[in-house]
């Protein structure tokens, strides 16, 4: 029963899943039970995510395979904000593309955030590995879905079969890599625990079974060079599921970087730091270099969130607990940021049936309110003042500074530069080009919602992010104290 207690957010979500999957089996398929299993899953997370802030839970659960800690709590609650912004922005899409099917959409969605929940907890490589499975299969459908729309219209359109083929293939590799790395480190250390692992001296096998294992995660996460599934999956599936891919699973993959590395490996930083400190480097100069030339608004933004995860990977590296503080910021503030533009951008794609930056021509006189919410995402993805994006940079920047990573901090803030043009792209087809006939974009009140979240997420917490900095921080503190 202590056990149960413990796991109840993971739980909870476990049983909105069951919900979900019981009315779409003794239902009939249309779209108003497509739209109501939708209604469930966005009323399900969100209740979930509002009794987080009052049911408060500490332990260990399973014989010490999970922790609920602040850190546990913090990394839920990011999880399912993403879902139910994720479960808003679809909502009318999938109603509309696949009323038959939209029951299991939201079930493999739920199944993802389900996984997500309990790798926030997880203290033992089974289980976080186990963890990362369940959370990333259900992605692999997902990223195929717009496959039905394009059988169901006569259309051939060979990308969303290219972009769940990809992703499955990557997610494939990544696991049969981690695990492999998996096996070395358990072999050596001969203990599964994170905790063991950490008082375990590392020899020769088990740093290359670190190594491994990094690399397994950096296919997940979409760092270079493991990032080349990142453009032509957005491109091809539905996006308002890459709005959820560009950013959950991602934050999902940097966490159990930290509670490997710097919590399970850290007493030893040496073994596994330059690899990461590589990874950085290469993700935020070819993802910034590699989006300078796009046109796609997806494959831009793309190639942005490679950059962006070797800024992530910066806090990691700095291996101290103000780095996995602010790295978990920069997680909070990406999730919302992200999420936002891509859904801008799949608002606007409804209406103007484009994503190229083409698309967006005209925007600001087309649809204000769209263009405004556009431009706070852009700007908080290129790190202006004062918006959350600037603070989160802002704060990664320091701590790997402090950490003694300051050749890495001066190259991250150049590159940071350099990212500014691309965003200006973006900005420009917006604000200073004719629309040209275009009309304006009919966005649903869902979608609108969503984006509203977003938006008010960027703006608010770049105006006042004191106490996210702090919670994220307690989070850290609860993670690393031993």
């Amino acid at each position: 029963m202590s056990d149960l207690h413990v796991l109840w957010l993971p739980l909870a979500v476990g049983a909105v899943t069951l919900l979900v999957l019981l009315f779409d089996i003794f239902s009939t398929p249309s779209v108003s039970s497509g739209r109501v299993t939708g209604a469930i899953t966005i009323a399900g997370l969100a209740a979930i995510l509002a009794a987080s802030g009052f049911v408060h839970v500490s332990g260990p659960a399973a014989h010490g395979a999970y922790e609920a800690s602040g850190w546990t709590v913090a990394l839920q609650r990011l999880f399912l904000a993403a879902g139910v912004i994720a479960a808003l922005g679809a909502l009318d899409h999938v109603t509309a593309r696949a009323p038959r099917r939209a029951g299991e959409y939201w079930l493999l969605l739920l199944s993802s955030v389900l996984g997500m929940t309990f790798l926030a907890g997880a203290r033992d490589l089974l289980l976080l590995v186990v963890s990362f499975e369940l959370m990333g299969i259900p992605l692999y459908v997902l990223a195929s879905f717009a496959k039905t729309e394009t059988a169901t219209s006569g259309v051939r359109d060979r990308r969303p079969s290219e972009a769940g083929l990809k992703l499955y293939l990557v997610g494939a590799t990544s696991t049969a890599v981690t695990l492999f790395g998996l096996a070395l480190l358990v072999g050596m250390t001969r203990t599964t625990r994170l905790d063991a692992i950490a008082a375990a001296p590392m020899q020769p096998l088990a740093a290359l079974g670190a190594v491994f294992m990094l690399a397994g995660f950096g296919y997940k996460v979409g760092v270079v060079p493991f990032h080349m599934w990142v453009p032509d999956t957005y491109q091809g599936a539905w996006t308002p599921f890459v709005a959820f891919l560009s950013v959950a699973p991602k934050a999902a993959g940097v966490a159990a970087l930290t509670q490997v590395f710097v919590y399970g490996v850290g007493a030893q930083p040496d073994r596994w730091q330059p690899a990461m400190m590589l990874l950085a480097f290469l993700s935020m100069a070819v993802g910034n270099v590699l989006a300078l030339p796009q046109t796609d608004a997806r494959r831009l933004l793309g190639y942005s969130g490679v950059a962006q995860m070797g800024y992530a990977l910066l806090g990691v590296a700095a291996a101290r607990e103000l780095g996995v503080g602010m790295t978990l910021f920069f997680l909070a503030s990406y999730v919302f940021t992200n999420m936002g533009a891509f859904l801008v951008v799949h608002a606007v794609a409804e209406g103007s049936g484009s994503h190229e930056l083409d698309g967006l021509r005209g925007l600001s006189s087309r649809a204000p309110g769209l263009a405004v919410a556009l431009l706070a995402f852009v700007l908080s993805l290129a790190g202006i003042p004062f918006v959350v994006g600037f603070w989160a940079k802002l704060y990664v920047f320091l701590a790997a500074w402090q950490a003694g990573l300051a050749g890495l901090v001066v190259a991250g803030v150049a590159l940071a530069a350099l990212g500014i043009f691309y965003y200006l792209q973006v900005l420009r087809a917006v604000y200073m080009t004719d629309a040209r006939g275009l009309e304006a974009p009919a966005v649903s009140s869902a979608l609108k919602l969503a984006i509203g979240l977003c938006l008010v997420a960027v703006v608010g917490l770049g105006l006042w992010p004191s106490p996210l900095v702090e919670e994220t921080a307690r989070a850290a503190h609860a993670l690393l104290a031993r």
